[in-house]
C-alpha cells in the first residue's frame, strides 16, 4: 500500500497505533501476532495487519538492524517496549516498503512515540529511523521530512 491511501491519514494512523498495539500485545503474552489475530472477534484495518505480520516475519532483521542503531548504550531487549514496537513497524517500514514515503514514515513514528512514549521517546525513534533510512533509502524519496518530526 502506498502513500496515496483514498481513506486518509486518519485511516492510516489509526491502523498504525493498532499494529502497535497487536505488537505490544503479541510481546506482553509472547505469542506470535497471528495468534493475537486469531482471538480477536473482528480483524482489524489490512494496513494495521500488513504492519503487525511484516514486524513479525522479520524481526530477526529488525532487531539486528535497530541493534546496530542503539548499541552500545542499549539492547534491543532494554528499549521501553512501546519505542521497541515503534521502532521495529518504522524499520519494517523502511526496509520492506520501499514505495512506501520515507517522510510518512517517520512523521508517523515521531506521532506514535510522542502519543504512547516518554517525553524523549519522539527524538530518540526520529534520531535511530533516520540513520535507518540513510543507510536503507539513500536516495531517499525526494521529500524532505514532515513537519513536526524532529521530535
Amino acid at each position: 500500500m502506498g502513500d496515496l491511501d483514498p481513506a486518509g491519514p486518519e485511516r492510516r494512523r489509526a491502523a498504525r497505533e493498532r499494529a502497535l498495539e497487536l505488537l505490544y500485545e503479541s510481546e506482553a503474552k509472547g505469542v506470535p501476532v497471528e495468534d493475537v489475530l486469531a482471538e480477536l472477534p473482528v480483524r482489524p484495518d489490512d494496513l494495521a495487519v500488513e504492519l503487525a505480520l511484516g514486524v513479525d516475519a522479520h524481526r530477526e532483521r529488525i532487531d539486528a538492524e535497530l541493534a546496530r542503531r542503539v548499541a552500545p548504550r542499549w539492547t534491543v531487549a532494554r528499549l521501553a517496549a512501546v519505542d521497541r514496537a515503534v521502532l521495529r513497524i518504522g524499520t519494517y517500514e523502511l526496509l520492506e516498503v520501499p514505495e512506501r514515503s520515507t517522510a510518512v514514515i517517520l512523521n508517523e513514528a515521531v506521532v506514535l512515540a510522542r502519543r504512547f512514549g516518554t517525553d524523549d521517546s519522539p527524538r530518540f525513534v526520529n534520531g535511530v529511523l533516520s540513520a535507518i533510512a540513510a543507510d536503507a533509502r539513500p536516495s531517499g524519496d525526494g521529500r524532505a521530512p514532515a513537519p513536526g518530526a524532529e521530535g
